[in-house]
């Protein structure tokens, strides 16, 4: 892994045990990024496990087929929502974890694409150690395509590639947020409500992309992925741990 941009810093780990709902916890995500860059709250990771929900990019509300996709994730149990990023559709549920990275920076825009490569390959270095034969690319035919996803490869069937590992990221003046969703488990409830939004959308890819890390490796779970995570974030930045509803305050 390269050097982290910025030099040392150090970073509290906030781990929200319960979701505040799909929008919810979207929503705060954005209150948290004031805080940091009016000062409030210091440099953070925030740790949680979401419930389903299917994230349509902006893009994706001007096709013709979009109330039929957002009517086909609620009847398979997914919560359809509009993000303000880019990209298009993307599920995930409790078998993911989704990690929201926040930092103050008084030029945030000038490193935007410097910070994908590098925690791009910050999250691939993670799945590496956990066991994964991960690495950073899109592949071809995955779902919300990104230059910056991180994929992993089947050890027994080298050509399968799946995509484990999806970024976004938002920048204003004084700070960013870059949030990553990893799926970790129970991969064929996410396949099915891409497969039934994207069939909507009129949109082509390869379903064969969505998959999740213990596709690959059985035994690992969201615990083991997380802790992987934290290991690898502990070669960027010194760690401490903070409580999450002193967050809501």
């Amino acid at each position: 892994m390269s050097e982290a941009p910025g030099g040392p810093r150090t970073l509290t780990i906030v781990r929200q045990e319960e979701s505040l709902g799909a929008a919810g916890d979207l929503d705060f995500a954005i209150e948290l990024l004031q805080k940091v860059k009016a000062g409030e709250v210091g440099p953070m990771l925030r740790l949680y496990r979401p419930v389903p929900t299917v994230a349509f990019g902006q893009r994706d509300t001007h096709l013709p087929g979009f109330d039929a996709a957002a009517q086909a994730c609620r009847e398979l149990g997914f919560e359809p929502l509009v993000r303000k990023a880019g990209g298009r559709a993307a599920a995930y549920h409790q078998g993911t974890l989704v990690i929201d990275h926040l930092e103050p920076h008084r030029d945030a825009i000038a490193g935007a694409k410097g910070r994908f490569s590098f925690f791009g390959e910050l999250l691939a270095q993670a799945l590496r150690s956990a066991g994964v034969d991960a690495a950073v690319g899109e592949i071809p035919g995955e779902y919300c395509p990104g230059e910056f996803s991180v994929h992993g490869q089947d050890p027994e069937h080298p050509a399968q590639q799946v995509k484990l590992i999806g970024t976004a990221q938002r920048v204003v003046a004084g700070g960013w947020l870059f949030s990553s969703v990893i799926v970790v488990e129970n991969s064929a409830p996410i396949r099915a409500v891409l497969e039934a939004s994207y069939a909507a959308l009129g949109l082509d890819w390869d379903p064969a992309t969505a998959g999740a890390v213990n596709d690959l490796v059985p035994h690992l779970d969201v615990d083991a992925i997380e802790a992987a995570v934290i290991d690898t974030y502990a070669r960027y930045a010194q760690l401490g741990f903070g409580d999450f509803a002193s967050l809501r305050g």
